[in-house]
């Protein structure tokens, strides 16, 4: 999923939870989404530009950091008072996660899905762009699925009332 789809992705997730309640998001959450969303890449994506070779998918992306860091934050969040900002933090990374993880598992792609233990397990160059389907001489991929994601992301926040610009 190309990064800046995920704090979209990770809205949708934190939406729903909270419709749950019976709730909208709020700002404060809804920003720990955003962060929660895009920390896996801001870890990874400047390793992969500076370590040639490096696959950009690995120490933020591994379950391994993951896990302590949203402990960490959930922690600090909850003895603060905050524990909302805690959830939203905790369901953007763990959306990021899972949207990264949901073509591999869908094509039975396993080993692409190295970069969830690394470094105790290895990670194959990711391709990126996935094909959906081919039909006449036109491939649709991933990337239209992406964009469907935020539209209906975008018109979620609004309904919702447009966390953190306020109505």
């Amino acid at each position: 999923m190309w990064p800046l789809v995920h704090p979209f992705f990770g809205y949708l997730c934190y939406s729903a939870y909270r419709r749950l309640d019976g709730e909208a998001p709020t700002a404060g959450p809804t920003v720990a989404v955003v962060i929660g969303a895009l920390l896996p890449d801001l870890i990874d994506q400047p390793l992969r530009i500076l370590l040639a070779g490096h696959v950009g998918r690995s120490v933020g992306h591994s379950l391994l950091v993951a896990v302590p860091t949203i402990l960490l934050v959930w922690f600090v969040t909850r003895r603060r008072g905050r524990a909302r900002l805690g959830v939203g933090f905790t369901v953007g990374y763990l959306s990021h996660l899972v949207s990264d993880a949901f073509w591999p598992l869908l094509v039975g792609a396993y080993d692409e899905l190295g970069y969830l233990l690394w470094p105790i397990t290895e990670m194959p160059e990711y391709t990126g762009r996935k094909v959906l389907v081919e039909a006449g001489g036109v491939t649709v991929t991933t990337y239209w699925l992406e964009a469907l994601i935020v539209l209906v992301a975008v018109a979620v926040w609004w309904r919702d009332g447009r966390p953190i610009l306020g109505r």
